[in-house]
């Protein structure tokens, strides 16, 4: 998928993971699209882990393969897409209970600040699948070069989630967006959920845009026929052209 859309794979160790980017950098200088992948192969069945994240389906790649901007990344979560053995650090828990633990979330920014760094990009566009969508939510809280968040399926509250489903938490010094929505209020971002998701229900997000207001800068949109895996890449090209509706604001945010 990366090789037909122009991507080139980079392996980054980034403390204490090595993670998988594939990346298409066509005009270094100018503003990049981040695509944060999901949960994966997490689990074999509700009760048994899996021994290997890697997604059966990379939908986040294949969303990021779509995009025409100039640049574009794809970051896979941590243990995906490399060999366990390449970070000692993979071990099931960063797949599971800890997903969102700061060692994975300052990994991830990381890589982030490798690219920009590396192509002298100005600014950050957001964007995540399903898990991956607190991630980017919790970069683009501590960074002050993010200019939109964008999620697809998004968890935006890992801990209602886990209540809606009946599951246990997420351990203890799991991050969440709706810790950090000060931080967010003032991004422009829109949050697209299936019309048929089971996995991540509508008032999942409408609870995280609920705790934004009053900002105007962020909106949920249903997409008719979609459900948590199918029914995106058809309309991808098109949703990226919905406008954000109010100007960031990142003022208040330090280096």
């Amino acid at each position: 998928i990366g090789e037909q859309a122009g991507f080139k794979r980079a392996l980054l160790l980034m403390e204490p993971f090595q993670l998988t980017v594939y990346k298409k950098i066509q005009k270094p200088g100018q503003p990049l699209h981040v695509y944060i992948q999901g949960d994966g192969y997490a689990w074999v069945t509700r009760t048994r882990i899996s021994g290997d994240p890697t997604p059966r389906q990379p939908l986040a790649l294949e969303l990021a393969a779509l995009d025409p901007a100039p640049n574009v990344a794809y970051i896979a979560r941590p243990c995906q897409y490399t060999s366990l053995d390449a970070s000692y650090a993979c071990d099931e828990a960063y797949w599971t209970g800890l997903r969102f633990a700061e060692e994975v979330i300052n990994s991830m920014n990381g890589a982030v600040d490798w690219i920009v760094q590396e192509n002298k990009i100005p600014t950050v566009d957001m964007i995540g699948y399903s898990g991956g969508a607190t991630v980017a939510a919790l970069i683009a809280a501590r960074r002050n070069d993010v200019t939109s968040l964008r999620s697809v399926a998004g968890n935006l509250d890992p801990f209602g989630l886990s209540d809606y489903h009946h599951v246990s938490e997420p351990d203890a010094g799991t991050l969440t967006p709706m810790a950090v929505t000060e931080d967010l209020a003032s991004i422009p971002q829109v949050h697209f959920i299936g019309e048929n998701d089971r996995i991540v229900p509508e008032s999942i997000v409408a609870g995280f845009i609920a705790k934004l207001l009053p900002s105007t800068c962020a909106r949920l949109e249903v997409v008719p026929g979609a459900d948590h895996v199918k029914g995106w890449t058809e309309v991808w090209p098109e949703l990226l052209k919905r406008p954000l509706s109010c100007t960031v604001n990142t003022s208040k945010k330090q280096p």
